[in-house]
């Protein structure tokens, strides 16, 4: 017998959480342990020292970032608090901007250690601004290689330099 059909309006919807249900303990203990070995993998990429890990977390004391990545190691539960887990969406975002905007992850973290032209670096490395202890700092970066990705503020990469404009001859028609 075949299934039935349904319409969109039948079809089960996964629940969104919104507004108070996101910041539940609930929800941040389910976010909390994949988030925080996920930015631990960002750090050691990007060669981050101990300091500049707790400063890109908001300075947390040193035994409770300890025990909280013995716990997560061991694939125990934690529940982080809403600004940490922010700052680590943060990291996430930036890491992926990277990824898109650079060929390979050593050429992302070079970017991240180089001192920058861009005003909004006065001529020191993005990493200043990553480690600086704020979550503006963190959002600075982000929100500046969101742009990158859109076409703002960097100079064309190496496949933009080779790029050559279509021409009608480039034109098939079948």
């Amino acid at each position: 017998m075949p299934a039935a059909r349904t319409t969109p309006a039948e079809r089960p919807v996964a629940p969104t959480l919104g507004g108070a249900e996101r910041f539940s303990p609930a929800n941040r203990r389910r976010l909390s342990g994949p988030g925080l070995r996920t930015f631990l993998a960002i750090a050691d990429l990007w060669g981050l020292a101990d300091e500049e890990r707790l400063l890109v977390l908001g300075l947390p004391s040193r035994s409770t970032y300890y025990n909280w990545v013995k716990a997560v190691r061991e694939h125990r539960d934690i529940t982080l608090d809403v600004d940490m887990l922010t700052r680590i969406s943060i990291v996430l975002g930036i890491h992926q901007a990277l990824g898109i905007l650079h060929g390979t992850e050593r050429e992302g973290v070079a970017w991240l250690r180089t001192p920058h032209a861009a005003p909004l670096f006065g001529a020191r490395p993005p990493m200043a601004l990553v480690t600086s202890g704020t979550q503006d700092g963190l959002m600075s970066v982000r929100r500046f290689l969101d742009a990158a990705r859109g076409g703002l503020y960097m100079p064309p990469g190496d496949i933009d330099r080779i790029f050559r404009p279509y021409t009608d001859a480039d034109i098939v028609f079948t």
